[in-house]
């Protein structure tokens, strides 16, 4: 375990602690607000980033530091995750549980290497449950190495309806009748990747493709032996634009879940 190991789980709990959990549930009216329809911020997401993004600046100091709320605020920040090393943060993913004063939220940290994810972490705060992995050395939780893979149930599987029209959601219920136990998503990647490792759920359809929603996420995943692509196959990549992300427990589960989540949206 180096340095940057054993700093990042104790700023994620620290940041928690001190700027997360309090305001969960209390949070008054003028400190949240929505970037866009439907896509909130509030106060919690701008202080956490800027204290982790201030640490890992500090750190780290040769490595950049591309957070969400920064982004939001200068969207050309995504095109140049794939350059150098980058630290991508979401200080406060599942914005729109927390604003509603509901589980699930997380927290994200990846460190990226010319567009390659090297490292990430996802910290749920409530439960207080690390994930973490390191390309080609495993994913863990709160320490202890884990794996997914085939289930003998029918595989239970999550998509973003609250971003499909209610046409788009009639047609996917139609076809995964009796193929998949289909439901709705959790409004927070963090809880959903942790939720196909440790075996809650096989498959989840994504819509919104952000880079610090999914760079520690599918690391996570597919170190664990889960897959992840794009609904028509093609393999993921950070700078990825448009809407669309297949994850899955196994590939296996994966072919199954692109049968009836793989078509497109638009």
């Amino acid at each position: 375990m180096d340095a940057l190991d054993r700093a990042i789980p104790p700023l994620l709990e620290r940041v928690a602690a001190e700027i997360i959990l309090p305001r969960f549930g209390r949070l008054s009216a003028a400190q949240a607000a929505e970037k866009t329809p439907g896509d909130w911020v509030t106060i919690a997401d701008r202080e956490s980033e800027a204290v982790i993004t201030e640490e890992l600046t500090r750190l780290d100091p040769a490595a950049r530091v591309v957070g969400e709320e920064a982004a939001s605020a200068d969207p050309s920040l995504i095109e140049t995750v794939a350059s150098g090393r980058v630290w991508l943060v979401d200080p406060l993913d599942g914005t729109n549980n927390f604003a509603e004063g509901r589980e699930p939220f997380g927290m994200m940290v990846a460190l990226v290497e010319d567009g390659v994810v090297q490292r990430g972490w996802i910290y749920a705060p409530v439960t207080k449950r690390m994930c973490f992995a390191t390309r080609g050395a495993g994913a863990f939780i709160d320490g202890t190495r884990v794996s997914c893979g085939e289930r003998t149930r029918q595989p239970i599987a999550t998509y973003s309806n609250y971003w499909f029209t209610p046409q788009q959601c009639t047609a996917i219920e139609d076809a995964g009748a009796g193929v998949l136990d289909l439901r709705h998503g959790l409004r927070c990647a963090a809880a959903q990747y942790a939720a196909l490792v440790d075996g809650t759920h096989d498959i989840a359809r994504f819509e919104r493709i952000y880079p610090w929603d999914h760079a520690a996420g599918s690391l996570f995943l597919t170190e664990a032996g889960g897959h992840v692509a794009r609904p028509d196959g093609r393999p993921y990549a950070l700078t990825d634009t448009g809407q669309g992300l297949l994850a899955a427990a196994s590939p296996t589960l994966w072919e199954r879940g692109a049968q009836v989540l793989g078509a497109p949206t638009d």
